[in-house]
């Protein structure tokens, strides 16, 4: 397991500074309901309102005026956009930074197995990508019992659960593409959780492009259609299977590929 923890002290700065950002600004936004709650219901009204806009952010289901739909849309955006980031980048920079490190001369003439290596930088993303989920979900909950709420603990810790899912799914597609890159390629992992989540927003505007759904993690992670009660099942497993079929992908690419 060398390699594994290798890999979880090399991102544990990192770590560190996106949970305490992303579980920052959350605890700051749930900080700032109760000012906000008076005016909670006109605004509600007016986000549900907007026509195309309201459905592309989901804004038309959630019902702004509570704390949960409150939760799901601003905290929701930080940590949806914050954590797919997180994990594309991390990830893409797993297998690449070998090369690009010019580490991959060292590592690959240990008696060792690419394989067992691979497996380990991917366990050791798992880790990473949950552990920010865990502070996250700890600073939003925990902010939420400060400003004496109540909430749907069930709902909420489904959304989380999903939002999971979702970064996993990414980190899986971005270890798959790392693959064939001999160095990092950071714009490429912000332009693909990006593409992701756009593809989520043309879902929600329902122009004929429902497919996308099995595409997008946003379809499964999105707080309006979990907090809503719509089965998700079929996206879920979708999801799962596209994230695995990167990162399998990409183990056996990486395997075969020839290591400058």
């Amino acid at each position: 397991m060398t390699m594994f923890k290798k890999e979880l002290r090399a991102g544990g700065i990192g770590l560190l500074v996106w949970s305490a950002v992303i579980g920052g600004l959350m605890a700051v936004c749930v900080g700032l309901y109760p000012s906000m709650a008076g005016s909670m219901e006109d605004m509600s009204a007016l986000f549900a309102g907007m026509g195309d806009f309201s459905a592309a952010f989901g804004l038309d289901k959630l019902q702004f005026g509570s704390i949960l739909g409150f939760y799901g849309t601003e905290c929701g955006n930080i940590l949806g956009l914050g954590g797919a980031f997180y994990a594309a980048l991390t990830a893409m920079g797993l297998l690449a930074g070998e090369e690009g490190g010019h580490t991959a001369e060292f590592l690959f003439t240990h008696p060792v197995s690419r394989l067992r290596i691979c497996l380990e930088k991917l366990a050791a993303l798992a880790v990473l990508v949950a552990g920010l989920n865990v502070v996250c979900f700890a600073c939003g909950a925990g902010a939420v019992l400060a400003i004496g709420e109540e909430v749907d603990w069930g709902d909420l810790t489904r959304y989380h659960g999903a939002v999971l899912l979702m970064q996993l799914e990414i980190g899986g597609l971005c270890f798959g593409v790392s693959a064939f890159l001999r160095r990092g390629g950071l714009g490429l992992a912000m332009g693909l959780a990006a593409l992701l989540y756009f593809a989520g927003i043309l879902v929600n505007l329902d122009q004929g492009l429902d497919w996308l759904r099995f595409i997008t993690p946003y379809y499964y992670a999105d707080a309006a259609r979990i907090f809503a009660g719509e089965s998700l099942t079929e996206a879920v497993l979708a999801g799962c299977g596209l994230g695995a079929l990167g990162a399998g992908f990409g183990l056996w690419w990486y395997q075969r590929k020839d290591l400058t």
